[in-house]
């Protein structure tokens, strides 16, 4: 497939907002793509190159950007950036300077074929073509060159290299490609949509969904997998899927009840009850065929941050017995003076790209192990939980400083269960894991295989048994005070699908310093528009938009029903307990997970 007929894919994309027309689209799509570039064209739709987990980012800032445009079509930089300020899209700007630089139009600023020459006068080996003859492919593996550049120089070769491939490609195409590297491709779907448009190829509707979503869990490659259905044109490519080494498992994920015994009763009999951490998800992979290191380490998100914790990756050498292993676990940082858990957001400040070292220093970490999906070459993920922990309890020594069995007790005593939620409070942990052991590993299901115990109290009559992940959609201008951070309020969404829907406006509850920080984080994904995965109604229209992006943890004193909110529900009292960069915008509260707790607060449990 040329990438001109894929960008025109993409514009049709662009232009429909019908969840069941983009899976059309797609199945389209997919149904004229060949098997040894459906991958490709997959993370292209979703604005990048290879998996998350491979950790291959584009780095290309929008200053980067502009500068490939200008040398592209010979204009200067300033014109560059005054486009964009009009347009408030870089890639509508692209689009336009390729269509005055067309040989029906005189160019910008310069001919174009000034421009070409400057330009490939620095290339060696990148045979220009014809306007719309570049392959899918050969423009993938441009744009995965250009990623790859690095050290002294990389900048210039970015854009340079970047800029001859702009002036290639026709004008829609250039639209897309320069949206990329920005992660704004606007095409409003995510990996879901792209398994339904898999399962209308096969079969003209959504039915395969689950099965795809399933082997979707288990290797977290929508590329792989579309590529597996591809090839043998059924779902024959996919079943019986297992993990694979140096492949994220997407997390298994927690239920809410109210109390403990809804929890005993929806769960059947004994539960096994742990402590609940407040840190880092880390999926710690093990192995040698992972090459140098043996050892991977991912976030929830899928992000390899192996690089961020060399104190865990030296201490799986000497602490875990196992040839090949997957363990699923939290990190933790804590004081060695007092033995205390530091807080979440002084946990998270390990995550980072430089000074790692000082970072160990100052944030010691443990990880807490609770579960291994993988042994040896063995799937673990149908295996019960109390035989995965026999063989967790085989694989970790009970002597370990770093990875951490973490504690258990089996029991289907209320009393038990709440006392020890209650000991783990007064230890500063958020509360208790309550979790079937009978249950198989079920990756990123949230049924009531496990349950979240974090507060009884306030469950009946008003109420939330737990805090909520929101989206953070736009900002309003402060007042007073306030002026000075730049934020006066906040508007936050849930998912509804793949849009976001508002469930409330958040203008107190914050410190100064959150103020300050949310007044940073906002301008970095402040846009012109509103992302079209958005619903608000105009009375909630914010002074601006974010891209979504700033993940937010919020507390409320109850739910109610709102006439005036896009999820039909609203949080009363809310106030911001931490950003949570530890989860993507798509792993926030549903409308469904957020009508669950409303019904929560009057006594009903889903049965």
């Amino acid at each position: 497939m040329t990438f001109k007929k894929l960008s025109e894919y993409f514009q049709q994309l662009e232009q429909n907002t019908s969840r069941l027309k983009i899976t059309e689209i797609l199945a389209n799509l997919f149904k004229e793509s060949k098997v040894e570039e459906i991958d490709k064209i997959c993370y292209l739709s979703l604005g990048r190159l290879l998996p998350a987990y491979q950790g291959v980012e584009f780095q290309m800032a929008e200053k980067m950007m502009q500068k490939a445009l200008a040398k592209a079509f010979g204009v200067e930089v300033e014109v560059v950036a005054r486009e964009m300020k009009k347009e408030g899209d870089l890639g509508v700007v692209g689009e336009k300077f390729k269509i005055q630089n067309s040989p029906k139009d005189p160019p910008a600023g310069g001919s174009t074929g000034q421009a070409q020459f400057k330009v490939q006068s620095l290339l060696i080996g990148w045979e220009e073509k014809k306007k719309g003859d570049l392959e899918v492919s050969e423009v993938y593996g441009r744009l995965l060159e250009i990623a790859k550049e690095s050290g002294e120089g990389s900048v210039e070769r970015k854009i340079n290299k970047m800029a001859l491939l702009l002036q290639e490609l026709d004008s829609v195409s250039v639209r897309f490609v320069v949206r990329m590297p920005l992660g704004r491709m606007r095409l409003g779907f995510s990996e879901m949509t792209i398994l339904d448009g898999l399962s209308w190829m096969v079969k003209g509707d959504k039915s395969l969904r689950k099965e795809l979503e399933d082997a979707y869990n288990v290797v977290a490659d929508v590329g792989e997998i579309a590529r597996r259905v591809k090839k043998t044109r059924s779902i024959e490519g996919i079943k019986g899927i297992k993990p694979k080494l140096g492949i994220p498992i997407l997390p298994a994920l927690a239920q809410r009840l109210g109390t403990v015994e809804e929890m005993l009763e929806k769960m059947g009999g004994k539960v096994a009850i742990e402590p609940k951490y407040d840190g880092e998800r880390l999926q710690i992979h093990v192995g040698e065929s992972l090459g140098e290191g043996g050892v991977r380490i991912f976030t929830r998100n899928m992000e390899n941050v192996t690089h961020m914790f060399p104190d865990v990756v030296a201490a799986v050498k000497k602490e875990i017995k196992g040839r090949e292993v997957i363990l699923d676990s939290e990190g933790v940082g804590f004081d060695p003076k007092t033995g205390r858990f530091f807080p979440f957001q002084e946990t998270m400040k390990r995550k980072r790209k430089h000074q790692v070292e000082e970072a160990v220093k100052q944030i010691p970490f443990r990880c807490f192990v609770f579960d291994v999906m993988y042994k040896d070459g063995e799937s673990l993920l149908k295996t019960p939980f109390w035989q995965r922990r026999k063989i967790l309890e085989e694989i970790l020594s009970p002597n370990n400083q770093t990875l951490i069995l973490t504690p258990q007790k089996v029991t289907d005593d209320p009393k038990e269960m709440r006392k020890f939620h209650d000991e783990q409070i007064k230890k500063g942990l958020e509360g208790a894991m309550v979790k079937q052991i009978d249950s198989g590993y079920e990756p990123g299901r949230r049924g009531f295989v496990w349950v979240k115990f974090k507060q009884e109290e306030t469950k009946k009559g008003g109420g939330l048994a737990d805090t909520i992940d929101c989206v953070v959609m736009g900002i309003y201008r402060g007042k007073g005070k306030r002026t000075g951070f730049g934020v006066g309020a906040f508007l936050v969404g849930v998912l509804k699908g793949e849009k976001y829907v508002t469930v409330s406006k958040i203008g107190t509850g914050l410190t100064d310093e959150q103020w300050k920080e949310l007044k940073k984080r906002s301008l970095e994904c402040k846009v012109k528009e509103k992302p079209e995965e958005y619903e608000v109604k105009k009375d909630l229209i914010p002074d601006s938009w974010c891209e979504p992006k700033i993940v937010v943890e919020i507390q409320a004193d109850n739910i109610t029903k709102s006439p005036i909110h896009t999820a039909g529900l609203a949080l009363r009292f809310p106030r911001l307990v931490k950003f949570r960069d530890d989860k993507s915008p798509e792993q926030v509260t549903t409308t469904r997970e957020l009508g669950k707790l409303f019904g929560m607060q009057f006594g009903k449990v889903e049965k």
